[in-house]
């Protein structure tokens, strides 16, 4: 997951760059969620979080 997360992440940086500046609010938004989930993803395995749900 986090090889494809981080290719999104690339791409959206790349397309952020070369964006009209119509479409940069709504590419911003995309990488912020990408980064987002990323920051989940790596602590979920790191174990600072946990993925369960609360009982």
């Amino acid at each position: 997951m986090t090889n494809e997360l981080d290719w999104t992440i690339v791409e959206l940086k790349a397309e952020l760059r070369n964006a009209h500046p119509d479409e940069r609010r709504q590419i911003a938004a995309e990488l912020e969620l990408a980064l987002a989930e990323r920051e989940v993803f790596v602590a979920e395995q790191e174990g600072r979080i946990s993925a369960e749900p609360p009982f």
